[in-house]
């Protein structure tokens, strides 16, 4: 682990291609900037924009423009892609990783890149970047352009897509399961955490996508060399990962319209059940209520048998509801 002082503000990290040779060679946290560049080579610079520094450092760079340098350290939470003089810079959605383990939440990468860097900033740490950098890692030759780094995050962020698409099925399959089985739950509360990353990732992903075709449709002088071919495969790589998205959002709109179903036929059996209880008991109650009045010469009220005929008329009735309900089909 490199414990250098960093010289480098909001330093993640820097890599230096040399395509002749074939190398990518990762730089210290001592390295200077001037260290980034070098003949017929091109660097990847990942910086943190917790640090307030960064900024100011953009402002050394050559080959930036006060627009990309704007990209660069947006706080926008929305994708963004823009051609201009060479130079393509932007800010891409993504998916946030902890120290423990990769989550759904999103996070936003912010870039820039010409034919001789690509700076990429960022305020959390991102899935698909950490799996590019070890892709480099492990393939350093294979990477001669910055557009080649730029494909590859791309293509990181939708093997990220794929993964948490399949996530999704599984817990929609177990969702599934309990919904169609005989026994009533509700499943509401489980299945509204998966609507709500389906719709957000859907959202932004129809965003990239629009902006990607958009970009590959510019002026060949405006765009950097190479791009519109990498544009054409990424836009067919991404729609692939949007059609299963929406399958997905598709599949969990119908399962929550299902619970909502058997909700309302459960909630409609119960009150079937009350409106029969209430039937039956509203001629005891008439009765009941009846001989409850405060008024002389009431039925019953001398002799030795009122209440037996009471209990006989409130059975009566009873029974009298029950043939009417029969008689209506009710029961």
């Amino acid at each position: 682990m490199d414990t250098l002082p960093v010289n480098i503000p909001g330093f993640v990290w820097a890599y230096r291609f040399s395509p002749e040779e074939k190398t990518a060679v990762r730089l210290n946290n001592s390295a200077t900037v001037a260290e980034l560049t070098a003949d017929n080579c091109f660097y990847w610079l990942h910086l943190n924009l917790v640090d307030a520094r960064v900024p100011a450092l953009l402002d050394t760079l050559d080959g930036l423009t006060e627009d990309a340098k704007s990209a660069l350290t947006t706080r926008d939470t929305h994708a963004a892609i823009t051609v201009d003089e060479q130079m393509l810079y932007g800010t891409l959605v993504d998916c946030q990783r902890d120290f423990a383990q990769d989550t759904n939440n999103l996070g936003w990468l912010h870039f820039a890149m010409s034919d001789r860097f690509l700076i990429t900033t960022r305020l959390q740490p991102l899935r698909s970047v950490e799996r590019a950098r070890a892709l480099i890692e492990k393939n350093p030759g294979k990477f001669s352009r910055p557009v080649d780094l730029f494909e590859l995050l791309v293509i990181e962020f939708q093997r990220t897509l794929i993964a948490i698409v399949i996530e999704l099925t599984e817990e929609l399959n177990q969702i599934e399961d309990i919904v169609y089985d005989s026994a009533q739950r509700d499943e509401r509360r489980r299945l509204a955490p998966v609507r709500r990353t389906v719709v957000r990732l859907h959202r932004h992903l129809r965003t990239v996508l629009a902006l990607m075709r958009r970009a590959a449709a510019a002026d060949d002088d405006e765009m950097p060399f190479g791009f519109d071919d990498v544009a054409r495969r990424l836009t067919s790589r991404l729609e692939t990962v949007d059609h299963d998205i929406y399958a997905l959002q598709d599949r969990a709109r119908l399962l929550h319209e299902e619970i909502d179903s058997k909700q309302s036929s459960e909630t409609n059996r119960h009150l079937y059940l009350l409106s029969i209880m209430t039937a039956f008991l509203l001629p005891p109650t008439l009765v009941t209520g009846f001989f409850g009045m405060n008024t002389a010469n009431l039925p019953f009220a001398v002799g030795d048998y009122g209440t037996e005929y009471a209990v006989a008329l409130i059975v009566a009735s009873i029974a009298f509801a029950w043939w009417l309900l029969r008689r209506v089909d009710i029961l």
